[in-house]
């Protein structure tokens, strides 16, 4: 049986910036949990402290971690808010550090967040002046159709994913999904975390105004993780589906073997 061809799929800037978001996002993730360790309340405004009614909170009544959220309150198993030596909203396995400590936490933080910025100008600028936004990312009319984009999400959630030609681009709901992070979570969480620096607040007043205030802004920027964290899930649960060898050697090399199409 003759063999499905190699095919130059994804060029080396975009695998470069693919390899350093996912160190800089995972460094982000785990250390924004230890900050959020410190105080593991949200609020809605300019203020918010242990006294003012949170929309969420992850505590624990004794030996029993609970998830509060819209004033509904619901048990946990122990992994969130609770930990054997500490009561803890994430526990120390998913933390940077692994131990409390909220100053370095703060401190790689703030390392994953210029690695951030810098990285994802870089690769805008590369996007834009290559084509690859346009060429690579953006649907095209057929795609953009209502029925495409139904069939499109009815054919993933059966695991039909796309083979042959089919696979030598992104298919729509990929696209979606990587113009949603690239374009819109990634901009808000660096936009958010802005916000909550005092620095950027004296220089940069109308921005704290835009995102409702400091309490909101750390509330959207929560949520904007959250939202990354749901990213990456699905992003390898898809890479587990569609062949984790074939979809780690694109990422590494740039070279996939296009998966041969289905017989009628």
């Amino acid at each position: 049986m003759e063999r499905s061809p190699l095919v130059l799929r994804i060029r080396w800037p975009v695998r470069l910036w693919h390899w350093i978001n996912a160190l800089t996002v995972f460094i982000m993730l785990m250390s924004g949990m230890m900050i959020f360790n410190a105080h593991p309340r949200l609020y809605w405004g300019k203020f918010g402290a242990n006294f003012d009614k949170a929309w969420l909170e992850i505590g624990n009544h004794g030996a029993r971690g609970f998830l509060a959220l819209g004033g509904h309150e619901w048990p946990t198993t122990g992994v969130i808010g609770y930990a054997q030596d500490t009561a803890l909203a994430f526990p120390p396995l998913v933390t940077l550090p692994t131990h409390y400590n909220l100053s370095l936490a703060r401190g790689w933080h703030f390392l994953g967040a210029w690695m951030l910025v810098i990285s994802l100008l870089g690769f805008l600028a590369y996007a834009l002046l290559s084509g690859h936004l346009r060429r690579d990312l953006g649907l095209s009319r057929e795609e953009r159709r209502p029925r495409a984009l139904l069939h499109d999400v009815t054919e993933h959630l059966r695991l039909r994913l796309p083979r042959g030609e089919a696979a030598r681009h992104y298919n729509p709901l990929q696209k979606i999904a990587y113009l949603s992070v690239l374009l819109g979570v990634l901009p808000l969480i660096i936009a958010t975390g802005l916000a909550m620096s005092p620095t950027m607040n004296a220089a940069c007043p109308w921005l704290l105004t835009l995102l409702g205030g400091r309490q909101s802004a750390r509330s959207i920027h929560f949520l904007c993780a959250l939202a990354m964290a749901l990213f990456i899930a699905v992003h390898l649960a898809m890479v587990v589906l569609a062949g984790p060898f074939n979809e780690l050697r694109a990422m590494i090399t740039g070279w996939y073997r296009l998966p041969p199409e289905r017989q009628p």
